[in-house]
């Protein structure tokens, strides 16, 4: 079986100033930049037999600066609809809503274009991603599948491939600029590798494996 290669864009300037980023579509930073090109070696490491890429130009752009080619749109990679939450800060939401969390109580409703999403239909979106790659990860000769999207969508994405509901989501930090890897062991979907940066450790020689960055202490959003 194939693994399930999922690479989250680079930073954003609400990245750094941690406001909700669904549909708000930000261009990377220079730093987010980097952090895309430098996932590249670890990508080209792996046969690809797919690549799907959230259509919004954050996850589309770290897809072109990390070496992927022809990766299809599929909209249902998009981010989180934070509804009323969107360019909201967690900080900002606690003032009113002090025991406010994302993963077990949804967002409060936005604009008829964008009214919000709550983790089941987050959860929906995330199986038909599932179900649209999994012929493939079954396939022995078609390689791998990647993912180019956004941290809440692919937190949600992790925790139903390992059979948990949407909102175990929160149990999976995923930071900006990273490549995760989801495989099998005795035929059960299983995490194989967890927040790996294009960062190569000081003097480490090619093929080495690379360093794992510490999750931040707070997630960044979209």
């Amino acid at each position: 079986m194939g693994d399930l290669l999922l690479l989250r864009h680079g930073e954003t300037a609400w990245t750094l100033s941690r406001q909700h980023t669904s549909h708000t579509d930000l261009p990377l930073t220079p730093h987010g930049e980097g952090e895309a090109a430098r996932v590249a070696h670890l990508l080209g490491a792996h046969d690809i037999a797919l690549a799907l890429s959230s259509p919004l130009r954050r996850a589309v752009r770290t897809a072109e600066l990390a070496g992927v080619s022809g990766a299809e749109i599929d909209p249902d990679l998009s981010e989180w609809d934070y509804g009323g939450y969107e360019g909201v800060t967690t900080a900002e939401i606690h003032r009113a809503r002090p025991s406010w969390n994302l993963w077990t109580d949804g967002v409060a409703p936005g604009p008829a274009d964008h009214p919000g999403e709550s983790p089941e239909d987050v959860g929906r979106r995330a199986d038909r991603v599932l179900a649209r790659v999994e012929p493939l990860l079954r396939d022995p000769g078609a390689g791998d599948v990647l993912l180019v999207a956004h941290g809440h969508i692919l937190r949600v994405l992790t925790a139903r491939r390992l059979g948990l509901p949407p909102s175990a989501g929160s149990l999976f930090a995923l930071d900006t600029g990273t490549v995760s890897r989801l495989g099998t062991e005795h035929g059960r979907p299983v995490i194989k590798a967890w927040n790996t940066t294009g960062a190569r450790a000081a003097g480490a020689p090619s093929g080495t494996v690379p360093r794992q960055r510490r999750p931040a202490h707070d997630t960044f959003p979209g």
